[in-house]
């Protein structure tokens, strides 16, 4: 906000019942304090609601890792095994995959760069914008670092190699591009993964089935799946834990009975040694292999991308107590019947089941294997909420399914997209191995790319020692290079879905976040000062009309420019007008006392008043006459308080001025008498107004690309983007107003 806006009130609830001083009277928006009301950051939670949240995780987070024992010696070994030492070798690799990916990296490094409880890519891109300014929107205002959820915790002692980062981070328009961009494409791998995890929907089926009975099978599965998660991530959690929890209790007692009865010693296999025997004997089939191997951490990211709708504590609890265990166990116990049975590679699984417990078993593993993708939508969900946040997604409808946990979402629109998208892609692929080529490709190429950002994260905003980032470049960030390097091999075999998923859906956030930016620039460089109001009105002879209009936008700072278009085509202006901006605040509900934030245009005969309306994430907005009879009251408070804000600076003026010149001026009683009767002529002109009607106007923005523009942008801007708008939400639904009273107001910008 520019410096002649600084002389602004300050929020009405703190003049309740004080005498101000004249070293009081500075004034601040309300618009600017509103962050001193936002309650602080996440309080810690309890015990018994952490051990809770790590339940609900087991059975939303890990189906899609928890059932990989079902295929990974069969994706290792294709085409049998050839040397028996070759599973202690795979077994290695395994154990040393499982252990370095999912456990540390993820588990006790990557939770740790969360952003406020969110997780995913989107996430590291936000945290690292809010310590350097590389983010392309220029949304960074001083008052946005008091907000709760924005706030850095900087370390006292800057390093120069975190400082010479920072500034060649921020001093390249080319490095602020390419993070923006693999951002998006990390996100859209990562929603991609959900097309490709359906793979293990068929995997936990007896051979007797055809394929075309599978296909049809999984297609109804599907259906179901995404249907339940509309009742949101908590039910969706304490449906599926007990199912997720029985599997792994399965998996882990299965494991140790085949480790104890076929060959103990495949205890061996720690030793790195195998791996290293593996690939002399194998050579250019071991690294093919490798492709293989990743299964086993399929579903790894989405133990970064879910954090959002449980906590890191919860996470760590569940993968450490129960999945890990399990995991190594079950894979114990594969490789020991391997040993013994080196034909039945092809099914490894159901074959190492212990005679008697093969249909509780298959039972459990076909519930599973149903469940193995819930892991990665409740992250799609996450990841869109906080690409919307940025711009870089087009307006969907977020419902808040948990009172209790903020990050607990569903997003309808994404979830019908996905649930399309899954059923075309299993009738069009059918077969297992092409899906798990291409759940390979996207799964490595998430890891990498946040092993990237953490990279940066760990120099610019922890500060670790560098020798610490070396080791971990060296050691993970080497093995998925070389984990990408094998699953690119098979990209013709399926391994192109999820890249043309990808493209597809950074083509839609680039679009988006493209024309976002150049309106951004537009409305911020043609906005409204409040100052410039009254000239504005002036110049078009404008008539007041009696009544109350709320003009919605989305602009806190200044007016919008859609407001000076409005006055020039109508002269006629309601004898109240508001400037309403909806922002959500993350927490549950805002008391109904603090929703409303009020700061006056002057001079004060126009009765123009900007007003900021906050809501928790599980507030009803706008219900109509509620909403407006609320917004009336709380403005006739505004106003009451600003009347006594007046009132002692003119008495605080009157002192100084007596004691630096020695006259006298009006008594207080008369400054007293004055004010209380501006004050309850304004109340009057509201109430009247209130009692007249209330029009809802709604600014509709339409772009087009200004004369001159290439192909390329106009293709963008006036068909990519409008068909966008014009298929999604609206601002109306987005803030829910009343369409009886409500009038469009259009705009076109040019950019």
């Amino acid at each position: 906000m520019s410096s002649n806006e600084q002389n602004q009130e300050v929020p009405q609830h703190q003049l309740n019942g004080k005498k101000l001083s004249g070293n009081s009277l500075k004034r601040y928006d309300s618009l600017d304090l509103e962050s001193s009301k936002v309650p602080g950051a996440k309080k810690a939670l309890e015990w018994t609601v952490i051990l809770k949240l790590a339940f609900q995780s087991i059975g939303v987070v890990y189906g899609d890792i928890g059932t990989s024992p079902l295929y990974v010696f069969s994706s290792i070994f294709p085409n049998g095994v050839t040397y028996d030492e070759d599973i202690l070798g795979a077994l290695s690799l395994i154990f040393y995959t499982i252990t370095l990916i999912p456990l540390i990296k993820y588990v006790f490094i990557v939770l740790r760069a969360n952003d406020n409880g969110d997780g995913g890519t989107f996430a590291l891109y936000s945290l690292i914008c809010r310590y350097s300014k590389v983010g392309l929107i220029p949304s960074q205002q001083p008052e946005d670092k008091d907000v709760s959820t924005f706030k850095l915790d900087l370390p006292d002692r800057r390093t120069r190699r975190a400082s010479k980062l920072k500034s060649n981070l921020e001093s390249s328009n080319f490095t602020k591009f390419v993070l923006l961009i693999a951002t998006m494409l990390g996100t859209s791998m990562v929603i991609g993964d959900v097309l490709s995890a359906v793979g293990g929907l068929k995997e936990a089926a007896p051979s007797q089935l055809t394929e075309g009975r599978l296909v049809w099978i999984a297609v109804a599965i599907l259906l179901l799946l995404f249907m339940f998660q509309r009742f949101g991530t908590e039910k969706v959690g304490n449906t599926f834990a007990p199912i997720l929890c029985l599997w792994f209790i399965f998996i882990a007692g299965i494991g140790l009975y085949n480790f104890a009865k076929y060959d103990p010693t495949v205890i061996r296999a720690l030793n790195p040694k195998y791996i290293i025997d593996y690939f002399k004997r194998n050579k250019k089939n071991a690294w093919i292999s490798l492709g293989g191997v990743v299964m086993c951490i399929t579903g790894g990211e989405a133990l970064f991308a879910d954090v959002g709708h449980f906590s890191v504590r919860s996470i760590q609890i569940s993968m450490c107590c129960v999945t890990y265990p399990a995991l190594i166990l079950a894979y114990l116990g594969q490789a020991a019947f391997l040993r013994k049975n080196i034909d039945d590679v092809s099914d490894t699984f159901y074959k190492s089941i212990p005679n008697g417990l093969y249909w509780p078993v298959f039972a459990v593993a076909v519930l599973a294997a149903i469940i193995a993708s819930q892991a990665l939508i409740s992250g799609t969900f996450a990841i869109i909420q906080q690409s919307l946040a940025l711009g870089c997604f087009p307006h969907v409808k977020i419902v808040h399914t948990s009172t209790k946990y903020h990050g607990q979402i569903y997003i309808p629109e994404v979830n019908n997209l996905l649930m399309l998208a899954c059923v075309i892609v299993t009738l069009a692929f059918r077969t297992t191995e092409k899906l798990s080529n291409a759940y390979g490709i996207a799964v490595v190429f998430v890891m990498t790319l946040t092993s990237g950002f953490l990279v940066l994260v760990m120099i610019m905003i922890w500060k670790i020692h560098i020798l610490f980032v070396i080791m971990y470049v060296l050691i993970i960030g080497s093995i998925e290079l070389i984990y990408l390097s094998s699953v690119l091999y098979k990209f013709t075999q399926g391994g192109y879905l999820p890249l043309a998923f990808a493209m597809f859906l950074m083509f839609i956030m680039y679009v988006w976040n493209y024309v976002y930016r150049k309106k951004y620039h537009f409305e911020l460089e043609h906005k409204i000062s409040p100052l410039k109001v009254k000239e504005t009105v002036d110049e078009t002879n404008s008539h007041r009309l009696p009544g109350l209009a709320i003009f919605y936008s989305e602009l806190v700072h200044g007016i919008p420019p859609i407001f000076k278009h409005y006055v020039e085509n109508v002269p006629a202006l309601h004898s109240v007008l508001v400037f309403v901006s909806v922002k959500s605040l993350p927490i549950s509900k805002v008391p109904v006392e603090e929703r409303f934030l009020f700061r006056r245009v002057k001079p004060s005969d126009l009765y123009v008043f900007r007003c900021a309306v906050r809501y928790g994430y599980n507030d009803v907005r706008n219900e109509e006459e509620p909403f407006e009879r609320l917004l009336v009251e709380r403005l006739k408070e505004f106003i009451r308080d600003d009347s006594i804000l007046s009132m002692n600076a003119a008495k605080s003026n009157r002192v100084s001025t007596e004691q630096s010149i020695n006259v006298e001026l009006e008594s207080d009683c008369e400054i007293q008498e004055v004010a209380t009767c501006s004050m309850e002529r304004d109340i009057q002109v509201v109430e009247r107004a209130y009692s007249v009607g209330v029009v809802h106007l709604v600014g509709e923005q339409d772009v087009i690309a200004s004369k001159g523009s290439n192909i390329v942008k106009r293709v963008v801007i006036d068909y990519a983007f409008n068909f966008l708008k014009r298929n999604l939400r609206q601002s109306s639904k987005v803030f829910d107003i009343p369409h009886k009273r409500m009038l469009k107001v259009g705009m076109i910008y040019e950019i």
